[in-house]
């Protein structure tokens, strides 16, 4: 893969930026049995579809993510969650590849999720069917193919985004020829299923939650998800960039309270991380998010009596797409190793891999922030040039 890959400065967009909403025309059968009727997907599109088709990038978001990947969000005003990675002259080029970002299944920016109406008129609430990743993806495939998108050029996609990614290259193998997976998992590990159990416990301990039919009421459970948001803030961060950026350093006094305020730097920033989340997300949405990531095994439906790590390599067996993998060496709660086995399962599956551990100080947010030598793989990857796949370390 490239290393000195040029990323030219940014320049504004070009080509037309498009955000709609997609009702779907067929029902959207799920995982769990049940489907969904008039289920809605909202999109961002960049840049323009070629004559020929072949220069589609989906990109996936993570948890609490959306479709507004280089637009400014409407909620918060602040610039698109991946600005940084996506438009003219950026790794992903909107001058050269038509981009199109989804809000998922289940959340709440737009596309169907437990804030949305049902059939009866009322909000969904808890009777809206628990999901799973490969269901985020199917709304994902039911959206590209009303936008006239039979096989991607690529997909991309970074923590719960990687998870999609790797979804659509083992349930839809002929549908894209580059996976780019950053920061992810093939399995959500124990112990961060633990970390989310805590998170949802935290709103439906919250007495607003109100059973999750607080939507009208004038009373959501805004504690409990502000204390979810700051548990899994804390996982997404490593130890060095909080020493760093907080250490053990007061707020706005010279001198302990001895009380329960936010004394410390730290405590401050996460009250209002948590704060902060609770005026653009949906604790119910949360709640069902949270729950597909727990549930995801890639592995888990292939036959076999071998290890985990055998079905792993039937699960992409039908892929033909090359694959990139990409994980952080401070990332504790993907780290380099969940990256490995994905690797290790491609290669003993015969698929073109390439592999790099990038050194960041961010944590698991390094995706998103200033990582110089991110740019250049995501642009040398989805390169014309990239054509030999090979193993990188640092």
């Amino acid at each position: 893969m490239p290393s000195d890959t040029a990323i030219p400065a940014s320049r504004a967009f070009a080509g037309p930026i498009v955000s709609d909403v997609l009702e779907l025309a067929a029902p959207l059968p799920l995982d769990g049995g049940q489907s969904l009727e008039a289920a809605r997907i909202a999109y961002e599109t960049y840049g323009t579809l070629d004559a020929d088709r072949g220069n589609a990038i989906l990109i996936c978001h993570a948890t609490t993510g959306d479709q507004h990947v280089a637009s400014p969000h409407p909620k918060t005003g602040k610039p698109g969650w991946w600005d940084r990675t996506v438009g003219p002259g950026k790794p992903i080029d909107t001058d050269r590849f038509y981009v199109i970002c989804a809000n998922v299944l289940g959340s709440c920016m737009g596309s169907t999720g437990p804030a949305s109406l049902a059939p009866d008129g009322q909000p969904w609430g808890m009777r809206f069917p628990v999901i799973t990743i490969r269901d985020m993806v199917r709304a994902h495939v039911a959206l590209l193919e009303a936008l006239g998108v039979s096989r991607l050029y690529a997909v991309v996609g970074g923590s719960m985004g990687g998870m999609q990614a790797l979804s659509l290259a083992v349930n839809w193998p002929d549908m894209v020829d580059r996976v780019l997976v950053i920061a992810a998992t093939a399995a959500m590990p124990a112990q961060n299923i633990a970390f989310q159990e805590v998170g949802r416990q935290a709103i439906m301990a919250d007495p607003n939650w109100q059973g999750g039919s607080y939507y009208g009421t004038g009373h959501a459970p805004d504690a409990g998800l502000a204390v979810a948001r700051m548990t899994a803030h804390v996982t997404y961060l490593s130890e060095a960039t909080l020493s760093e950026k907080f250490g053990r350093r007061l707020q706005d006094r010279a001198t302990k309270s001895f009380g329960f305020d936010a004394d410390f730097q730290v405590e401050s920033y996460l009250r209002y991380q948590g704060t902060t989340f609770t005026e653009r997300f949906d604790a119910n949405s949360y709640l069902y998010i949270t729950r597909a990531m727990s549930y995801f095994d890639l592995a888990e439906d292939f036959p076999g009596q071998g290890p985990h790590g055998s079905r792993l390599v039937q699960a992409f067996a039908r892929s033909k797409a090359r694959f990139c993998l990409v994980s952080f060496d401070t990332d504790w709660l993907y780290p380099t190793a969940e990256s490995k086995k994905i690797v290790h399962a491609l290669s003993a599956a015969g698929a073109a891999v390439s592999f790099v551990e990038l050194s960041a100080p961010f944590g698991h947010d390094s995706f998103l922030l200033d990582v110089p030598a991110q740019d250049r793989v995501i642009a040398g990857f989805l390169s014309p040039r990239f054509l030999s796949p090979r193993f990188l370390s640092q």
